[in-house]
């Protein structure tokens, strides 16, 4: 995972966490329609964090994947300078 893997996750964490703060706000006010729609919102930004995370999960996966079998990395293979 690198440093725009972690940022894209913060700032998307980020965003979900405002989302969910707002339909807590519109149902705590008692303002139905407006907190289902938020909450749709909400889980929409759920659903796109879920997604990212995913995503850098089976990129770092196969990457870890890819080492292993890479016989030109194992530390023995090396030259000795």
């Amino acid at each position: 995972m690198n440093p725009a893997d972690t940022l894209m996750l913060d700032a998307k964490q980020a965003i979900l966490d405002e989302a969910h703060r707002r339909f807590l706000v519109l149902q705590e006010e008692g303002r139905s329609e407006e907190a289902m729609q938020q909450f749709q919102v909400t889980l929409s930004c759920a659903s796109d964090l879920l997604n990212e995370s995913l995503q850098i999960l089976e990129r770092v996966l196969a990457e870890q994947q890819r080492a292993e079998q890479d016989p030109s990395d194992s530390p023995g293979d090396k030259p000795l300078s």
